[in-house]
């Protein structure tokens, strides 16, 4: 069977999903009149609202008789875990990189891992319609970062392909054609065939699915031997070995699956039946039954406190409240979510989650308060390792593209993160600059610096290594104002109060005692009563219409309230709303721990 198996790896936003959108049109995946709409491989809620991908996918399409089976991964380093694993099931990459920006932090992540496992890059420069654009500066520094990366010979021979995603057209030259056939003839050209070793059956599971018909699917390259439907076969795991039968067996065709009776090594398959596996594990011949190497991800490098939702409106807006219930859902995703991990502390009721990042905890919490379920989320902080004796903590390269007239702005706000600058170079009209910032200066600044540049500013970041911990960063300058009692914000109040601070509540609005309202324009925290309502008398008064000139409150995202909470609040997310709030919500108390942590710093 003619197969080539490929992986589109490329940095956040240039162009992967829009290239495999192209290739199934262009494979006649769909009829000719069938609307598709754009980005189809993402087909997610989260994925289409925030315009990036999350999951791992895959797609087969038929090109000159041969099946290609298309892999498109995830560009966030936050989701770095998807990337390293599905590469596996690949024999060949499609290094996507944009004509203006160039190599990027993420490209060189996910580029290193592919060299590693011996794939066959081909190099797709995108957008060249872009003003500005530079493709062959851009060819350039690819090149040279695959010499850094220690590309063999063969590697450093790459094919590449110029074109533009958006207006449908690929070709090995500049000059613009009206279709990407030069580059579906390249991936059979270039892609090898699968490498088959001869013997009985093996498979890792480098990926999973779920059906609410067949419940977890493993998906993952047969290596070696045929898998076949109703087959005997050992499951070899972490601790142990279990012998099981598969039930039935897919291939994937275009967008979906079609049922197969067997499938020969080389193809990518969905194996149904088999009970509690895990990803990494191995589907073995049951007579001779051979492990392959576990699959290895980067170790997580931020953890947040998850709990119960305690707050005075406990359950009145989600299915699921309790501990059990949170215990169970966050055991689901530590089966399938690689680079995420669980501890419990020791009373049951919260739960210390560790990922890469606040995107992919953010994504985490936002998928569970759509499922129903209510819970507080602690302050991310960053895991501080031991080494030779000292504290060491997590450090990222942070790359910005910005323009001129800002760049000492943006140098200014990194720098007080304790951020130091490697490089800077301008390209165009915009400023290149790159730092080495520890992972806790990142915590907010996203926030600060799209205001410092007026939203103008494009940040990338990805984890580098540990060293020495930098002592203290400064958090937020400004303390906030506090609800004093229950019940609904009035317009009279909050107007009342509106030049103490900015708002994150609208009037009537049901608040609490303890929770968050404002961002008060002064250090120090202010407890205030936003329920009081305008006492009725018979005189009507000229200024009886100032509520109607409150300022609208500011939205904050689940993102933007994980980088702007402290440590001693936390926020509490329910299907509905998004509330920040103390984390001891009775002002006395609070005061007493205040007092108590003061005499301690003495």
């Amino acid at each position: 069977m003619n197969l080539r198996n490929i992986a589109i790896i490329a940095h956040v936003d240039h162009g992967k999903t829009t290239l495999v959108d192209k290739i199934l049109h262009a494979t006649s995946v769909f009829r000719e009149n069938q609307a598709t709409g754009e980005l189809i491989m993402d087909n997610n809620d989260l994925e289409r609202e925030r315009g990036i991908t999350i999951f791992s996918k895959n797609a087969a399409v038929t090109y000159k008789d041969t099946k290609i089976n298309v892999i498109d991964t995830p560009g966030h380093a936050d989701f770095g875990g998807e990337v390293e694993r599905v590469l596996k099931m690949a024999d060949g990459v499609i290094l996507l990189v944009d004509a203006f920006e160039g190599p990027m932090p993420q490209t060189r992540f996910v580029l290193q891992k592919a060299l590693a496992l011996g794939l066959k890059p081909i190099v797709v420069i995108n957008k060249v319609d872009k003003p500005n654009c530079r493709p062959d500066e851009v060819h350039d520094a690819v090149f040279d970062l695959f010499f850094n990366l220690d590309a063999t010979e063969e590697q450093l021979d790459f094919p590449t392909f110029y074109g533009s995603g958006k207006n449908g057209w690929f070709n090995d030259s500049l000059t613009p054609i009206d279709n990407i056939n030069p580059l579906l003839d390249g991936i059979l050209k270039y892609v090898p065939l699968p490498k088959v070793a001869e013997g009985p059956l093996q498979m890792q599971i480098t990926s999973l699915d779920y059906s609410s018909f067949l419940g977890r699917i493993a998906v993952g390259k047969v290596g070696r031997g045929v898998i076949k439907e109703g087959q005997q076969i050992a499951l070899m795991q972490e601790d142990g070995v279990k012998k099981t039968r598969v039930k039935e067996l897919y291939v994937f065709e275009g967008m979906g699956k079609k049922k197969v009776t067997e499938v020969q090594a080389g193809d990518l398959c969905a194996v149904v039946g088999i009970e509690d596996f895990n990803i990494g594990d191995t589907i073995a011949d049951a007579e001779n039954s051979e492990a392959l190497p576990r699959i290895s991800v980067d170790e997580p490098t931020m953890n947040m406190l998850f709990g119960i939702n305690n707050s005075p409106f406990y359950g009145k807006d989600g299915k699921f409240v309790t501990s059990r219930h949170l215990r169970d859902r966050l055991e689901k995703e530590t089966e399938k979510n690689l680079a995420l991990r669980v501890e419990e502390s020791e009373g049951g009721e919260a739960f210390l989650v560790y990922g890469r990042g606040i995107l992919h905890l953010g994504v985490l919490i936002e998928t569970m308060r759509r499922e129903g379920y209510e819970l507080t989320v602690g302050q991310p902080q960053v895991i501080t390792k031991e080494i030779d004796g000292k504290k060491h903590e997590p450090f990222e390269t942070l790359v910005v593209d910005v323009p001129e007239e800002f760049a000492s702005k943006v140098i200014d706000l990194v720098t007080r993160r304790k951020g130091e600058m490697l490089v800077m170079e301008t390209k165009g009209e915009m400023q290149h600059l790159e730092f080495e910032i520890p992972s806790r200066g990142l915590i907010g600044l996203r926030t600060q610096m799209l205001t410092a540049t007026t939203g103008e500013a494009v940040m990338a970041h990805r984890f580098s290594s540990y060293q020495p911990w930098k002592g203290m960063i400064p958090g937020r300058n400004n303390g906030v104002l506090i609800s004093k009692n229950q019940g609904r914000t009035t317009g009279y109040s909050i107007d009342k109060l509106q030049d103490r601070g900015t708002f994150f509540v609208d009037p009537g609005e049901e608040v609490y005692a303890g929770q968050v309202l404002a961002e008060n324009i002064k250090p120090g925290d202010l407890v205030v009563n936003a329920t009081e309502e305008k006492k009725l008398t018979n005189h009507r008064a000229s200024g009886s219409d100032d509520a109607t000139r409150i300022a609208p409150k500011t939205l904050m995202t689940l993102e933007e309230c994980m980088e702007y909470i402290q440590h001693d609040e936390c926020i509490e997310v329910t299907p509905n709303f998004i509330r920040m709030r103390k984390v001891v919500l009775d002002e006395i108390e609070r005061n007493k721990i205040a007092k108590k942590m003061a005499a301690e710093a003495v």
